[in-house]
């Protein structure tokens, strides 16, 4: 017999019940512990006394509260640390008691240091789950270096491929290391969840940033060299032209993505280019390829001839992908982002209003997730770690010795 509940169970973010320790600064970690938060996990940032240093960088009302910071700290609580001292690091294994996820970023030999090497904090917590974020894999003679974005996207190959057109190669302009890092970190959080609802335990899972970095760059770049030997150089040929680059009109720019054999016909047929649909260096993927250099010059001729409204109505027409060339100033008006509520206005005591991101995961059977601002220093000291078991007089003795802050 089917026993069917007949009260439906109310909506849940689907990681509601995980408490997350965020032990982790400026972007990478914080992203990655943003993205769980998003999706309803309890994330709870430790901080050193004198916090994340994002908390000053870029324009802030408030101090300790720079745009940096609020980007990647959302939906979190803040308990301040000093973990150099005993008691304070006592306190933390009690927040550790507790925890499902740790995320942390302070480099094996200083975690060790203190005494709070993934081993004991799981020997400690079984169910516990510590991703570890680190710049390079720990059995490489890079192993224990530092690393930040600048220096991941040089060993990763992605500064000499954002070469511009004198050749000098160039920093891609976001911290596209730190922020696929994250993704990579979510991942690996999740994955280690569920294997912890199939067997009962925790584990520890290393991100190394360099080698995440490599195997992101390298799915479409490895290109001839994926053979042995080799039937060509690495590098997508596609990517690499000069001419991929959003096309000048008549009155601006647009991007236009011609690129199955249906959308080149289509394309080479409205601008009257008959010689280029019989061209046999254009006849099908492969030889689009090889000649990709002649294609896309090609391609911008004609987008030259007319204006930007006039081609994203032609592409339109013949179901080409096709876009206007936005600029960081313009997506808050953007007709779809709009339309999806994805930018959000939040309200803030001290603050006043604030432009935040909406997460932008959608589950059908769980509620909108919240944006909550990012929090202050140290606001929730001694509401987590009351939480956490310890007594009013224990709380007041860590704030006392300085190993904690409430703010």
């Amino acid at each position: 017999m089917n026993h069917t509940d007949p009260t439906p169970r109310q909506a849940r973010p689907p990681l509601a019940g995980i408490r997350v320790l965020d032990l982790t600064t400026v972007l990478l970690g914080p992203y990655a512990a943003q993205m769980l938060g998003d999706q309803g996990a309890d994330v709870i940032k430790i901080e050193a006394p004198e916090g994340d240093g994002t908390r000053t960088t870029g324009p802030a009302r408030e101090p300790g509260m720079a745009s940096a910071f609020i980007g990647a700290n959302r939906n979190k609580r803040s308990v301040v640390l000093d973990l150099k001292q005993g008691a304070a690091r006592e306190a933390f294994l009690h927040l550790v008691d507790g925890a499902d996820v740790l995320i942390c970023s302070i480099r094996a030999a200083k975690l060790a240091a203190l005494g709070l090497d993934p081993a004991r904090l799981r020997e400690r917590n079984p169910r516990l789950i510590v991703v570890t974020i680190q710049g390079f894999g720990t059995d490489g003679p890079y192993a224990g270096r530092p690393a930040y974005d600048d220096i991941v996207q040089g060993l990763c190959g992605l500064a000499s491929l954002g070469g511009g057109a004198d050749g000098a190669p160039r920093y891609l302009p976001t911290v596209i290391a730190d922020k696929t890092c994250a993704l990579f970190a979510t991942q690996a959080v999740l994955a280690a969840l569920v294997a912890r609802a199939t067997n009962g335990a925790g584990s520890h899972v290393d991100v190394p940033m360099l080698e995440c970095m490599v195997s992101f760059t390298l799915v479409e770049h490895l290109y001839g060299a994926q053979f042995s030997p080799p039937l060509g150089e690495p590098g997508y040929s596609r990517l690499l032209t000069k001419w991929r680059k959003p096309y000048a009109t008549l009155d601006g720019h647009v991007c236009v993505v011609p690129y199955n054999d249906l959308h080149w016909r289509r394309f080479f047929e409205e601008t009257g280019r008959h010689d280029l649909l019989r061209d046999p260096r254009f006849a099908d993927m492969a030889a689009r390829t090889r000649n990709i250099d002649a294609l896309y010059a090609e391609l911008a001729a004609c987008i030259a001839l007319r204006t930007s409204g006039a081609w994203l109505e032609v592409c339109e027409r013949l179901d080409i992908p096709a876009a206007p060339l936005r600029g960081l100033a313009d997506l808050q008006s953007d007709p779809h982002l709009v339309a999806t509520g994805f930018f959000r206005t939040v309200e803030d005591a001290r603050m006043g209003e604030l432009v935040m991101t909406a997460p932008p995961l959608r589950f059908a059977d769980a509620p909108s997730p919240a944006v909550r601002v990012p929090p202050r220093l140290g606001q929730h000291t001694r509401q987590v770690l009351r939480e956490a078991g310890l007594d009013a007089s224990a709380v007041d003795r860590l704030i006392g010795l300085g190993a904690a802050v409430q703010a």
